[in-house]
């Protein structure tokens, strides 16, 4: 069963039957918002959202990775690599993260999602945006956080998987930000510490 997280709800990740989630994906789908007016079309661009995630131990930045860095040093967490244009908006994974909980390192307490617009659009020329959590034994997706609303920033904090006790949990955090790059979006990834 999915849940639809809203801007500041967490959930445990823990499976329904018992135990620990050992491999999540942290899934990434969007599409070009449809162009008015026969200009608009004419001078439309593919649309590359890039989905990063910054490793944490407290407050100081561990690792990221990113479509320049797609495995973390420890080898804990796997970008699947970049998308420059986005799907169709059918729901489907345009960009992944896949986190191995179970590798990650003790000192790692929390590791924060983002999405940022790499050629510089807007949400407001996003459209079907959303990001997911999958437990990859299963494929069953656990949890969704559906970017509403468009606006005029060009990034997202999207979500962050902390620890949690002997587990983790997943909050979905929703803020929006500036940016090109997961770089700059650090002093606002660092609210949400």
């Amino acid at each position: 069963m999915t849940i639809n997280l809203s801007k500041g709800q967490q959930v445990s990740l823990t499976k329904s039957g018992g135990g620990e989630l050992g491999v999540v994906r942290m899934g990434l789908g969007w599409k070009s918002a449809p162009r008015k007016g026969f200009l608009a079309r004419l001078t439309a661009r593919d649309i590359d959202l890039d989905a990063s995630a910054v490793l944490f131990a407290g407050q100081a930045p561990q690792d990221v990775v990113f479509f320049q860095h797609l495995t973390s040093d420890d080898g804990s967490v796997r970008h699947t690599g970049d998308n420059r244009v986005g799907g169709a908006g059918e729901g489907g994974d345009d960009e992944s993260i896949v986190v191995d909980l179970r590798r990650v390192p003790t000192h790692v307490d929390q590791i924060i999602f983002t999405v940022n617009s790499f050629t510089g659009q807007t949400f407001e020329e996003v459209e079907a945006a959303f990001c997911r959590l999958v437990d990859e034994s299963t494929g069953q997706e656990l949890a969704r956080y559906t970017l509403t609303g468009g606006g005029r920033h060009t990034a997202q904090i999207m979500a962050k998987v902390q620890r949690a006790g002997s587990g983790w949990q997943m909050t979905a955090i929703g803020a929006s930000a500036d940016g090109r790059t997961f770089q700059d979006l650090m002093p606002a990834v660092a609210q949400h510490l």
